[in-house]
């Protein structure tokens, strides 16, 4: 296979990141931002970076240098744990990583951070929709941090071609890259925090290799893997969004509204932050072989749905949302009063930030519970408790 046609789409290879690095310090917009960070002149700004990447030669050397430490300064500011359970998988192997989506910068730059951490053989590479690119640095930015780009909002005749050729990617990146690689379970965030498979995900999978879908799907290694916060810094965004959808059927996000969205996801406050990995689905492929090819593919998005669920891990203020919104005690045992009274204090501060002209309080309290209910439900019903 010509690794060229993948030019477009692909991270930055070996011999490529000394031009991107030179392409950033031209660029007006990120001077701008970095100007905020580090208030230096632009001379001396630009001498520092070229510095500071003297012997970075690829992505992986770039996330050791400067996203390990930043990531790592991410959890001790604005988490108070990250943990990781991966005994399910093989530190020597790689993987194709289809998780639940929680925040759309940090999902997999923390997988990376953790799979650095555990000692295995390499990070993982990351699909990221050109949607987020807005400018251009961002886009040279992911490229240097392993990240490859999805390509949204096209025509369906051009849409079939790109998930066709990221197809071809992913599959080249994980057989000859011999990477992992992280993608979600569907497009975009889930706002309710009821995390499902999309089967089109697994379609798209197996398009990329010239193999029957059962073949094509087993050599990515895919394995579903469980991503909890106890606190979702987004989430009054997100309930903010349900009311703004729910009083304008024409209302639209903005591209400050994604950035926000980028800023408060990284910046907000979490919790305890865990990464659940469930072992490789190859054994499923192999037992779900003969059925129809649309019924394989529903099927196995359904396992994976449910392995994801069976990952949570959960936290008082989940139990505590599940049952103020059934009016129940049924978790009591999980939470205490005090823990009661600091999630109240919390969903209240959460709701203060909202900035539509009329909130509605009960409407925005009611869908920030369910974000936080949801994966109890999920989970019970995953485990056959429901």
């Amino acid at each position: 296979m010509d690794s060229h046609i993948f030019d477009d789409i692909r991270p930055f290879e070996r011999g490529e990141m000394k031009f991107a690095l030179n392409e950033l310090l031209r660029d007006r917009h990120f001077n701008k931002m970095i100007g905020g960070f580090l208030p230096l002149p632009k001379v001396v700004r630009n001498a520092l970076f070229k510095l500071l990447f003297v012997g970075i030669k690829t992505p992986l050397d770039f996330q050791v240098r400067f996203m390990k430490p930043i990531v790592r300064h991410i959890l001790h500011k604005h988490a108070n744990k990250a943990s990781f359970e991966h005994d399910a998988i093989c530190s020597k192997g790689n993987y194709s990583f289809i998780s639940n989506h929680r925040d759309i910068v940090l999902d997999s730059a923390i997988l990376s951070y953790l799979l650095y951490k555990s000692g295995f053989a390499t990070t993982c590479e990351i699909a990221i929709g050109d949607n987020l690119l807005i400018y251009p640095w961002i886009k040279t930015l992911v490229r240097m941090n392993k990240a490859f780009i999805v390509r949204r909002s096209l025509k369906a005749k051009e849409m079939l071609e790109s998930s066709r050729l990221m197809s071809s990617y992913i599959h080249y990146a994980v057989t000859q890259k011999k990477e992992n690689l992280w993608i979600a379970q569907r497009e975009g965030r889930a706002k309710d925090s009821s995390d499902q498979t999309q089967d089109s995900v697994l379609k798209m999978l197996a398009m990329g290799a010239e193999l029957p879908p059962v073949e094509s799907l087993r050599e990515l290694n895919i394995t579903p893997l469980t991503i909890s916060y106890e606190y979702d810094p987004c989430d009054y965004l997100k309930a903010q969004e349900f009311q703004q959808r729910r009083d304008d059927a024409s209302w639209k996000k903005s591209k400050q509204d994604d950035l926000d969205n980028m800023r408060i996801g990284i910046f907000g406050y979490k919790g305890h932050v865990h990464y659940h990995c469930a072992p490789c689905i190859n054994e499923w492929i192999d037992e779900l072989a003969e059925l129809p090819k649309q019924e394989f593919y529903r099927v196995l998005a359904e396992r994976i749905t449910a392995e994801i669920h069976r990952g949570y891990m959960l936290y008082p203020c989940n139990f505590i949302a599940y049952d103020e919104l059934n009016g129940t005690k049924h978790f009591a045992d999980r939470y205490s009063a005090a823990d009661v009274k600091k999630f109240d204090e919390y969903l209240n501060g959460q709701i203060a930030k909202v900035s539509v002209a009329n909130p509605d309080v009960p409407f925005l309290r009611g869908r920030i519970l369910t974000m936080y209910a949801n994966p109890v439900e999920n989970k019970l019903k995953s485990c056959g408790k429901v």
